[in-house]
This record gives C-alpha cells, structure tokens and sequence, in this order.
C-alpha cells in the first residue's frame, strides 16, 4: 500500500492529494479533481473549508491546499 491509499471500512480507499472539502473562488469552475495547489489557490490566495465556511478547518488549523491533505484529522478524499 503507498502514501496515496488507505485502508477504510476493509476496502482500499484511493486518497486525492487535498482535501474534497477545500473551496476557492476558482474551485466552483474547475471540470475535474483539484490535483496541485495552483487548482485550487487564484490571485487572492484565499480559500476555506465547505464544512466550517471558514478559513479554520474542523481540527482548527489553517486552510490551504498544501496542508489540507490525508495527514488531518479532518480530511476527506475525493475518491470516498
């Protein structure tokens, strides 16, 4: 098993590099999965977590693209 699946409910969960709840102004016009930061991250620099509609996560740390991955407890994969 390598860094991008885990295991989840007995099945092997495919993990996506960020988390599916991350949300930026440029976010609402991608046609497919954020893969890199420069998906996610325009101009503004700024972004926020769907479930807190703030730019705190649940585990309240920051949210960003580049910390917003499988390593936070509050993380959530595009692919579950």
């Amino acid at each position: 098993m390598d860094n991008m699946t885990t295991k989840a409910r007995g099945t092997d969960v495919v993990l996506s590099p960020m988390c599916r709840e991350i949300r930026s102004k440029k976010v609402f016009h991608l046609t497919s999965i954020p893969m890199t930061p420069d998906d996610v991250i325009d101009l503004s620099n700024h972004c926020w977590c769907r479930v807190t509609q703030q730019v705190v996560g649940p585990d309240g740390n920051r949210v960003h693209p580049t910390t917003c991955t499988s390593d936070r407890s509050c993380y959530k994969s595009h692919f579950e």
